[in-house]
């Protein structure tokens, strides 16, 4: 882990000059599962909806906002680097994504992810207001 005292971590809308780096550091998190594969072309798709944290010029940390309409988007591919978890750098992917889905007068945010206790941090749950769920059905094997 890094010492958050001495660390600077700067959030910020992705741009294109970052998509080799962004592409690269997403390989390790694709190998071991923990991230659905995403070619370069999606990854510039969604490009105007991505965030990337950077610390000492690397990039650390992504998440990207896929819109689907104006009543429902998805938080994708956040990541963080192993070395700098525990600095917060997650939760501000996650307040700048939300933060655009507000800017932009998205109803429901949605995130698939393992990591439970870490999204209800940030303020997810599984049921909606109304005590509405989100179902599931796999149509393609597992991977």
């Amino acid at each position: 882990m890094l010492d958050d005292a001495k660390t600077e971590i700067r959030i910020r809308k992705a741009v294109t000059e970052d998509l080799v780096e962004l592409s690269d550091f997403i390989v390790p998190f694709v190998q071991s599962g923990d991230l659905l594969p995403r070619t370069f072309d999606e990854l510039e798709d969604l490009l105007e909806t991505s965030f990337i944290a950077r610390l000492d010029g690397r990039i650390v940390g992504c998440a990207a906002l896929e819109i689907y309409n104006k009543k429902l988007c998805e938080i994708r591919s956040l990541a963080v680097d192993p070395a700098a978890q525990g600095l917060g750098i997650g939760k501000k992917l996650v307040e700048a994504c939300v933060a655009l889905a507000e800017r932009e007068g998205i109803y429901e945010i949605m995130a698939i992810s393992v990591a439970e206790d870490f999204f209800r941090s940030c303020g997810f749950d599984f049921t909606l207001p109304n005590l509405k769920k989100a179902f599931f059905l796999q149509t393609r094997d597992s991977m």
